[in-house]
């Protein structure tokens, strides 16, 4: 990327887009192309076309979707797989439509089967079951990976594919209900502490372990590989170290300085045992994450707390 390229990014307020965002700033690239969704409806063609059309970018981050946590999946499977398929089919083919030098398609983490081997090797897609609670999200975003690669094999795009693993940070969703569990801790332990509350339950066992990446340092990564990754395979993005839910929710409540004891409802579920990724071939690019977990935490409390009053 030349420091004048156009580049668009989707979902520039979103945590993952406006982190890309800001790194792009960072760097000194300053001819950003954004749009609200009032602005922009990604999910309608027509709309899309005519942006592309007007705009030409030179590069896209696609990092616009409709996500949430186990319980927004799980209840709003129709809306996860339909909204989420339109804007990748907008933006994708829009991209190749109007000669878009390179789109990074960003996916998810739980495009893995529910059982694969751990840690997750990119070539353990399609191998297996999806878990249940996310898999109209999961699906939509293998869509995602494989219209890259088709588009790539068929009119030679530049179109490639990211899997970051969990995020967290700056501008994280915090709704009661349909937010991911780290910022969900968050609130929730935040809140028991204003409340001077008994205790705090946490859905499930506590044992189900996940890998949380900071969303600057997926940003970085996001920069890094937009310049020096080509391929057609998609790539795993993360830390390659995990957590336990309790020990993560034990952690939380120590960064917050909530008191009280911690509940874990065992009937309800606890989603995939365990997501770790594989991040041996984005290692051996070069690239390693620079915030631990602990220091991300405190990070994304105090962008809490700034944006909760």
């Amino acid at each position: 990327m030349e420091k004048s390229s156009k580049i668009y990014v989707a979902g520039h307020r979103g945590m993952v887009g406006s982190a890309i965002y800001r790194k792009l700033h960072k760097e000194g690239f300053e001819n950003i192309v954004t749009r609200t969704s009032k602005e922009l409806d990604l999910r309608n063609q027509e709309e899309v076309d005519a942006f592309f059309e007007n705009e030409k970018p030179d590069y896209v981050f696609l990092a616009a979707a409709k996500v949430g946590g186990i319980m927004a999946n799980n209840t709003y499977r129709a809306d996860f797989l339909y909204e989420n398929l339109q804007i990748q089919n907008n933006v994708i083919h829009s991209a190749y439509k109007y000669a878009v030098k390179k789109l990074m398609f960003l996916g998810s983490s739980c495009i893995y089967p529910k059982f694969a081997p751990q840690p997750l090797k990119e070539d353990s897609l399609l191998t297996g079951t999806l878990e249940p609670t996310n898999e109209p999200y999961a699906i939509a975003k293998i869509a995602g990976i494989k219209m890259c690669e088709a588009y790539r094999a068929q009119y030679n795009c530049n179109f490639i594919s990211v899997m970051p693993t969990n995020l967290y940070g700056i501008n994280d969703n915090y709704h009661p209900q349909n937010s991911h569990v780290l910022p969900a801790l968050i609130r929730r332990f935040h809140e028991a502490k204003l409340n001077n509350a008994e205790f705090v339950e946490i859905w499930g066992t506590g044992s189900p372990l996940r890998e949380f990446m900071f969303s600057d340092d997926l940003a970085d990564a996001c920069f890094f590989l937009m310049q020096n990754y080509n391929e057609s395979d998609f790539i795993n993005i993360g830390t390659g170290h995990d957590i336990s839910i309790k020990d993560l929710a034990f952690l939380v409540k120590k960064i917050i300085g909530y008191e009280g004891e911690l509940r874990f409802d065992t009937t309800k579920p606890d989603g995939t045992p365990r997501k770790l990724m594989d991040v041996s071939k984005l290692h051996s690019l070069g690239w390693k994450h620079s915030v631990e977990l602990a220091e991300g935490i405190e990070l994304a409390y105090e962008n809490y707390l700034k944006n909760s009053n």
